[in-house]
């Protein structure tokens, strides 16, 4: 009797989770994204596509932070083909730089929209295309009436979205599955070399849907993550206010 009421809330709990965007993949579907413990995080301990994540970014500084950490997901996310879409009405990103994260700019395509306020329309209409391997949005304001449109759209097609919001004043309630934020940390130098070393990032995971938020420092190195578990704090730069 035991067994049978663990085997009845199992069920009861991947069922929650299907009616909340997150699709278990059989072993051989599962796409590695290289992110070691955070992974660990998510309900089956693996990141979740076809769902919707934010990105909470205040500063500028962030928002380059953020999208270097995104472009290193989609180096997985492109491997098994397809495109990805980026929707922004102020783009400042540097496509061929998306080559040190293993993403050729040449498979994203860059829609860049005059008004604010057809950004969320645009995105809307992207994530509903099958074909599309991921939509990238760079927006300021997301109402929980449009995320959840958002949402609605990325359970019908399983494409993979990625909201950034850009100079937050007030975070606002969302039906993301996920939401995070990514800080830019001073890289690491080898012992006597000058320079600039690998890119380091604070990676907090503020939500998550059946999955337990944390905190981690990472760095991308050979064209992949590697999870930092050190904790030096003289090595990171000081924390923005």
């Amino acid at each position: 009797m035991e067994a049978t009421k663990e085997e009845m809330i199992d069920r009861l709990r991947q069922d929650l989770m299907g009616w909340e965007g997150f699709r278990p993949l059989p072993p051989g579907e599962r796409q590695e994204f290289g992110l070691g413990v955070i992974e660990n995080a998510f309900p089956n301990q693996t990141f979740p596509t076809g769902a919707l994540h934010e990105f909470i970014s205040t500063r500028p500084e962030f928002t380059a932070a953020i999208s270097s950490f995104i472009a290193g997901i989609m180096q997985t996310l492109l491997a098994g083909g397809g495109v990805c879409v980026w929707v922004s009405y102020t783009r400042r990103i540097y496509p061929p730089a998306l080559k040190r994260f293993g993403v050729n700019p040449d498979r994203i395509i860059f829609i860049d929209v005059q008004r604010e306020k057809d950004v969320l329309w645009v995105t809307e209409e992207a994530l509903k295309c099958n074909g599309i391997a991921a939509v990238i949005c760079e927006t300021r304001l997301l109402s929980f009436m449009e995320s959840r449109r958002l949402q609605l759209a990325v359970e019908q097609s399983h494409v993979t979205g990625f909201i950034v919001r850009k100079d937050v004043k007030h975070i606002t309630t969302s039906a993301c599955a996920a939401r995070w934020t990514v800080k830019p940390l001073r890289s690491k130098l080898r012992p006597g070399m000058p320079g600039v070393g690998h890119p380091r990032w604070q990676v907090d995971l503020l939500k998550v849907r059946n999955g337990h938020p944390g905190s981690w420092t990472l760095e991308w190195k050979n064209k992949q993550f590697t999870v930092v578990t050190e904790q030096v704090q003289t090595e990171k730069m000081q924390r923005y206010a």
